[in-house]
């Protein structure tokens, strides 16, 4: 199990603060650079390490690291022999399932690049990404839910082929029987033609893979999707050394891990670019059973916590904030958790402490980016925690504080401006997208799109992104602030603030609050207790309080949700008067 170490203070923080708004922070290892490896090199090293200890568990069907790994290989056999290589997107439209790991270092390890879809994605989303990327074959379920939205694309764009394995087939026995049985309505009609390849048949060799020379700085490892900081969907470009660096980095971490006996619950999708590093790359470099669970489920997560024991367990802060009401009553035991990291969204500091609390399980706040592999900045493991802070940069990464406009001036201390990375694990560029990849870049540094500042010690906070900013008459309105300051209330559980127009000022904030079980609060009280934490300019023209706030597939807040519901409410009042 994780244990503590003296390996990273404050103190060492604060003699590594660089001047002028960059930071190299200090790193819990003493060597300053991240190890760069073949992803797949990553698997291969702890399958020869832990042969024999659990890699996987799904819904309770479990292989080994040596099972594992056979099965990897015999699939990048059966991916050659379908022509994958060098220069090949292959994607995988999977939920947490063990087909999903396999497949992804089975093709990376060939040479192919793996491209990540979301599989609640609808069609039109689906054909965008395959026909931007260039899949040409792609890895999904024989389920009504995912599998129809698929095969609709080999008609019309350039994908060719689609390896589709059956549910039914990784569960274990009696579950995989009663789903085949019970659950048919929920499986799709496979076709039997050269268009379509069984997992089985994808499987069924020898796993003699021929070697492929991957250069990892230069080699593509995954096209992972995101909106950046424009909002329109583009290709990261990840290569080997990104990912691996990454997942080194976050290795050295974690004070003393337990090699071969920490056991890493999978409930962020591996799709996404937080669980497919924080979850699954971490998991299989430090030897750990993957527990994985296809979606969020509170119930199951408590669960699966207290029976399969689990020791790390990545997350956003919605997840923990669910936890902490689930266990109000108390009735769950997940002492087992050693290490939590949070990321994808602001960590309130009230739902970090709670969480600590319920559980005696260190709960830390991280910060990055599908551009960053992702992770860019994280709080010590074994250091006391500093409110609203997303911690100090990984090692070998630089962290610098830019005036936004113009970028190529640093500020100061304490000063606000925009958030740009250096490091290992920052991508190359966007995919086919040269104008976009040279407008997000600034004299080598990568341009978050996020305002924040660093304090004398060497950590980061965050303040809010460029483009959720509020203009207010004349005044800069950070949501996050009055986002923080709302959850100081007791009866507060969930937060979102956007900018809605206002016909004086410009725009104007607006907060969409939900509250804990039992609360009796409503607007007016909510606004009185704001007047004692933020400024006049700040509070709110607008309080909303909702039975539940939109979340997006990872189970962060959407502000986009409700930034278009304001839009289509203020068109529907504008056409009726």
């Amino acid at each position: 199990m994780v244990t503590p170490s003296n390996t990273h203070s404050p103190s060492q923080v604060a003699s590594q603060v660089a001047p002028q708004g960059a930071s190299q922070g200090a790193s819990p290892s003493p060597s300053p650079s991240a190890r760069t490896t073949g992803l797949a090199r990553l698997l291969d090293d702890t399958v020869a390490a832990f042969p024999d200890r659990p890699a996987v568990d799904f819904l309770g069907k479990r292989l080994t690291y040596a099972e594992l790994g056979d099965l990897v290989d015999r699939a990048a056999r059966g991916f050659q022999q379908l022509g994958v290589r060098k220069g090949v997107r292959v994607g995988l439209c999977l939920p947490n399932t063990p087909v999903f790991v396999i497949c992804y270092y089975a093709v990376l390890k060939v040479g192919g690049t793996v491209v990540n879809y979301n599989p609640l994605y609808a069609p039109r989303e689906l054909q965008t990404q395959v026909e931007d990327s260039g899949t040409t074959l792609m890895v999904t379920l024989d389920l009504r839910q995912i599998y129809p939205k698929v095969a609709a694309l080999l008609d019309k764009t350039c994908l060719e082929r689609v390896v589709v394995c059956s549910m039914s087939a990784l569960l274990p026995g009696m579950k995989g029987l009663l789903f085949s049985v019970l659950k048919r309505s929920e499986m799709a009609s496979i076709p039997d033609d050269l268009h379509h390849i069984p997992f089985a048949r994808l499987i069924a060799n020898d796993g003699a893979v021929r070697p492929v020379d991957i250069d990892p700085e230069e080699d593509l490892a995954a096209l992972q999707y995101t909106g950046g900081t424009t909002g329109v969907p583009k290709g990261a470009m990840l290569s080997h050394a990104n990912l691996s660096a990454n997942t080194d980095q976050l290795f050295r971490w974690i004070p003393n891990p337990s090699l071969g006996q920490e056991r890493m619950l999978a409930v962020l999708p591996l799709f996404h670019v937080f669980g497919m590093t924080v979850a699954m790359n971490l998991g299989v470099r430090l030897g750990a059973e993957l527990i994985l669970l296809p979606r969020f489920h509170l119930k199951q997560v408590i669960r699966t916590i207290g029976r399969k024991r689990a020791t790390l367990f990545p997350g956003v802060p919605t997840i923990y904030t669910a936890i902490n009401k689930a266990l109000a009553g108390g009735g769950a035991d997940l002492s087992s958790l050693q290490v939590c990291i949070s990321g994808g969204a602001p960590l309130p500091g009230e739902v970090r402490a709670r969480f600590e609390s319920l559980t005696g399980c260190r709960l830390v706040e991280g910060y990055g980016l599908s551009e960053t592999a992702p992770v860019a900045t994280c709080n010590p493991l074994d250091a006391a925690p500093r409110a609203g802070s997303i911690g100090i940069p990984m090692p070998a990464t630089t962290i610098e504080i830019r005036d936004p406009e113009p970028p190529h001036r640093l500020r100061g201390v304490n000063e606000k401006g925009e958030v740009c990375v250096r490091g290992p694990q920052v991508m190359s560029g966007y995919w086919c997208r040269p104008e976009e990849t040279r407008a997000v870049f600034v004299e080598g540094a990568l341009r978050t799109g996020d305002i924040g500042y660093q304090d004398a010690d060497g950590y980061y906070y965050l303040v809010d992104r460029i483009k959720d900013v509020i203009l207010c008459g004349g005044y800069n309105i950070y949501p996050r602030v009055i986002e923080e300051a709302l959850y100081q209330h007791p009866d507060v559980s969930e937060v979102v603030v956007i900018g809605v127009p206002d016909d004086y000022r410009g725009q104007a904030p607006k907060a969409f609050v939900t509250l804990r079980d039992g609360a009796r609060v409503d607007p007016a009280d909510l606004r009185a207790f704001l007047t004692e934490h933020i400024s006049r300019i700040e509070m709110p023209t607008a309080i909303e309080i909702r039975d539940a706030l939109p979340k997006t597939m990872v189970g962060k807040l959407s502000k986009k949700e409700l930034v278009d519901e304001e839009a289509v409410r203020r068109a529907t009042a504008a056409s009726a008067s």
